[in-house]
């Protein structure tokens, strides 16, 4: 295989996907000497059959809201790979939703969810609805809509969606409903539901714990300790404000949140207290990041992403893809930052992962170090499969041993010969070996 010859293929296929082109070529070129060392996967064009989707669902979503008017909206599923088990990943509810993103989230779903060592296949789905400034019953009834087009195409050991930006418990909890009314079933058909109807522990915090826990054993490759260095977040949800508790329980001190208005920034460290607030504003009130910044009178930057004005010890994109770029990344650089761990999928562009890589920071792609959510998630699955519920010490247990196998096999594959760690071919080469070797078990499909 030559990478370049794959993506260029794939570039006049598919013209207008550009995150999906940006995905693949990130894994291709990382993993284009293992593949040719094994001949066999040319054989079977393995390669082009792992970038292609197995499938992908598109539909009309057509709801009413608060006022009788009938709205409609695109929804999307694609189910990229079930080669090591049922397709497995979220459900995402934002304005900017299209095509293209939900290809690339499912590709890259497909290495991280065979890294957890789980088995789990790789899919995505959503929709350009957004639940900002909607009331309950207008996402119900939206969710209950885009359910009833979906059902058909996703069950317990078919496909298990789960929630991700725009979507978190209500929304999860509103779609589950509807599923199980449309299945007539009680089945883990979604993970992330509530704990009263089979969620599990520690779900909500799993991503962001599982950020933490990967940064950690980085750190460990270094001797360096988390206690008081500077950790800029960029964020606001659950990925970055349980991100932010695990460092502050750790001594780690959190400097910036954000949201898609702007930013805060706080260089003595945010409290216990204030990221309280910011769980209930962005939880419960659904407000907006500026409030905080007037409610506790620190700085604000409209409009902006902490990466040009933060310094930091530490960074850890957690908002959405390609939030970092290459000024960014030079910007964090010469403001000392020495780890970037990503708790957002691909959130840096291909400049920044350059920038970071030739300066030698640790640096841990999305795929690897936001592994959390999704192996909780799989842990959700097993425990619906039991019937049982794990305690939050089992679930938090496992987890802390998945984001250490993840960073064992990013090791492994991913030590270059002057020692330097290169995380992204380490989690590409891991992730992609394990789903390669099923696919020709299974032969061609």
């Amino acid at each position: 295989m030559k990478a370049i010859e794959v993506i260029d293929d794939l570039k006049r296929r598919f013209p207008n996907e550009p995150e999906y082109i940006q995905a693949v070529e990130e894994v291709l070129t990382t993993i284009e000497d293992v593949y040719n060392d094994n001949p066999e996967f040319e054989r079977y064009n393995l390669i082009e059959r792992l970038c292609i989707p197995d499938r992908i669902f598109a539909f009309r979503v057509s709801w009413v809201d608060d006022k009788g008017k009938v709205n409609n909206n695109m929804g999307y599923r694609v189910q990229h790979n079930n080669a090591i088990g049922p397709y497995k990943g979220g459900i995402r509810f934002h304005s900017s939703v299209n095509l293209s993103i939900l290809k690339f989230l499912a590709f890259e779903q497909t290495f991280k969810n065979s890294l957890t060592t789980l088995a789990m296949g790789g899919a995505k789905g959503g929709s350009d609805f957004s639940p900002r400034g909607k009331s309950d019953m207008e996402v119900m009834r939206f969710c209950q809509a885009f359910i009833q087009e979906l059902w058909r195409q996703i069950g317990p050991d078919t496909d298990v969606p789960a929630g991700d930006i725009g979507v978190g418990g209500r929304e999860v909890g509103y779609m589950f409903g509807q599923y199980k009314k449309m299945a007539r079933e009680f089945t883990g058909t979604f993970t992330g539901k509530g704990l009263e109807f089979g969620g599990s522990k520690i779900r909500p915090e799993a991503t962001g714990y599982g950020n933490v826990y990967f940064l950690l054993e980085m750190l460990k490759t270094r001797g360096i300790d988390i206690k008081g260095k500077t950790v800029a977040i960029s964020g606001s949800g659950n990925v970055a404000t349980y991100t932010a508790d695990k460092l502050l329980t750790l001594g780690a001190k959190v400097v910036s949140m954000s949201d898609s208005d702007g930013t805060i920034h706080v260089p003595e460290g945010l409290t216990r207290e204030q990221l309280d607030y910011i769980f209930k504003l962005k939880n419960i009130y659904r407000g907006r990041i500026r409030e905080f910044a007037e409610e506790y009178g620190c700085a604000y930057y409209e409009g902006e992403r902490p990466w040009q004005r933060v310094k930091c010890d530490i960074a850890m994109p957690s908002a959405t893809q390609n939030e970092i770029d290459g000024d960014d990344a030079r910007a964090l650089i010469e403001g000392g930052c020495m780890a970037v761990s990503e708790g957002a999928n691909m959130p840096s562009t291909p400049d920044a992962i350059r920038e970071f890589q030739k300066a030698r920071l640790l640096y841990a792609p999305g795929k690897a170090a936001n592994a959390g959510g999704v192996s909780v998630s799989g842990l959700e699955m097993a425990q619906n499969s039991q019937k049982l519920s794990w305690t939050e010490e089992e679930v938090d247990s496992k987890l802390k041993q998945i984001m250490c196998d993840i960073h064992e096999q990013c090791v492994k594959y991913g030590t270059e010969t002057d020692g330097y760690i290169n995380y992204v071919k380490g989690a590409n080469v891991a992730g992609f070996m394990k789903v390669a070797r099923a696919m020709m078990a299974q032969g061609i499909l």
